[in-house]
């Protein structure tokens, strides 16, 4: 922890790994407060976009905890049998244990299952609510992913770029970091864009597009020399055959033709109305 490697150049960040937090027999580590943190900003800015146009927050709220609930057991799944199969070597037990390992796409496709099930049990149309869940799930998973860097799991190739972190051993990219800084960077191009009359209801694919793009190209500079590293599939890591199809799934909602007078159209009614979407 802290510690400095002695041939590393003077101009990179130093390697700091967050100490973790000791309450008692409790010890809480600083990527589960970060991701913790992220969930709630993301939560909260749904709710605030969503009555912002006039959607009741609601729905909302009862899903928050089965997005993230399946979302973990489904990121710990696609962690488990896609990223590090030998585990499974360890305990069959392996693939209960959702805290121990978690893949942030498969995080992604666990939301989107519970998702599509909550959504068409509630009676809900998500498209009414897509522009609010870009504009939470964006800066929220920035923040869940500064808890990758304070952690330092995702260690890239070694470089002398003026971002590369001094880990032990000599300077390398650190992917955590990249990751939020991207993701921080499309939140403020959303956030720009959100009041676009041709983009309304289109925030959702373009947050897609967005990161399916910076995501792809950093899997390439992920460390292939370490003792721990992630698998590849014909040179690709999973994450990437995922960017293919978040692409593919934001090239079709940006390009898709939208319904005349769709993006000038008033917001739903207030979410004390009757005739408010989502109302129980």
């Amino acid at each position: 922890m802290g510690r400095s490697h002695p041939l590393e150049p003077p101009d990179v960040i130093p390697y700091w790994h967050a100490p973790s937090i000791e309450l008692g027999p409790l010890k809480i580590e600083p990527f589960g407060i970060l991701v913790a943190v992220g969930i709630l900003l993301a939560a909260r800015l749904l709710g605030r976009n969503a009555e912002r146009e006039g959607l009741n927050p609601e729905p909302l709220a009862d899903f928050a905890p089965w997005g993230v609930g399946v979302g973990v057991v489904v990121g710990h799944w696609v962690h488990l049998f896609f990223y590090h199969p030998e585990e499974l070597s360890k305990s069959p037990f392996q693939i209960l244990k959702v805290w121990d390992g978690l893949s942030s796409f498969g995080g992604l496709l666990g939301g989107i299952l519970a998702a599509v099930v909550f959504f068409k049990v509630r009676k809900l149309r998500f498209s009414d609510y897509a522009d609010s869940f870009a504009l939470g799930v964006a800066p929220g998973w920035a923040v869940a992913r500064l808890g990758c860097f304070a952690v330092h799991d995702h260690p890239g190739v070694p470089t002398d770029f003026f971002l590369a972190v001094a880990f032990p051993g000599g300077p390398r990219h650190d992917l955590g970091m990249y990751d939020a800084m991207a993701l921080f960077a499309i939140s403020g191009v959303l956030y720009a864009l959100r009041n676009a009359g041709k983009l309304k209801g289109r925030l959702l694919p373009l947050l897609a597009v967005l990161y399916a793009a910076c995501r792809f190209f950093f899997d390439f500079l992920r460390a292939t020399d370490m003792a721990y590293v992630d698998a590849r599939y014909f040179g690709l890591t999973p994450a990437q055959y995922g960017c293919i199809a978040l692409a593919l799934y934001g090239i079709w909602g940006v390009l898709r033709p939208q319904a005349p007078g769709a993006a000038s159209s008033p917001p739903p009614s207030s979410p004390k109305s009757p005739g408010t979407v989502g109302v129980r």
